[in-house]
């Protein structure tokens, strides 16, 4: 299979670091051209699942805007300029909960949109996690921080009570690592 090659791309839309949208004017394989192909930018991020000690795992439940509801949530957020992905994962976990962890596994890097692009994300299992301060996040949402078992965090999972698809994709390969290589 051939690549598309972009012929032109335009900011029509600037939310500085946090969102920007181009057009795009793209040739496909066999000659046809597309103009005004939407591709939306959004930085790069991690998701993280901590795994304790004791195999049980650290969550959080918030209210987010983008779903209209409270959701249960892995922690994360956009990687820094001159981080790695593991060290803006590292960075998240000590902001957000508080903790270190012994390992971190790397789950993958994928697309948010297959077709619009809409952001990178890095998703890690955090092996060994222990809570060394008290969360200092400076996010906007109120958050819980809760303590789930992996069954419960699967049974939460199959009942849809993780609300973005990048968390609900941490948890299901975090908890597929699990069944396979243990803590």
């Amino acid at each position: 299979m051939k690549p598309w090659k972009t012929l032109s791309r335009e900011v029509v839309l600037d939310f500085s670091r946090f969102l920007s949208v181009e057009r795009h004017t793209v040739e496909l394989p066999d000659g046809r051209v597309i103009e005004n192909w939407p591709w939306v930018v959004i930085p790069e991020f991690v998701d993280v699942l901590p795994v304790l000690e004791d195999g049980r795992l650290l969550l959080m439940r918030q209210f987010k805007y983008g779903v209209g509801e409270v959701s249960l949530a892995t922690m994360g957020g956009m990687i820094d300029a001159g981080e790695t992905p593991e060290q803006a994962a590292r960075r998240e976990m000590y902001e957000e909960m508080g903790c270190e962890a012994r390992e971190m596994v790397f789950l993958g890097k994928y697309a948010v949109d297959a077709n619009r692009r809409c952001g990178t994300a890095y998703l890690f299992l955090a092996l060994g996690a222990r809570r060394v301060t008290e969360p200092n996040s400076g996010d906007l949402e109120e958050q819980e921080i809760v303590t789930m078992t992996q069954a419960q965090t699967l049974q939460a999972m199959l009942a849809g009570e993780f609300k973005m698809l990048s968390w609900t994709t941490t948890v299901a390969l975090g908890l597929a690592w699990l069944a396979r290589y243990g803590t």
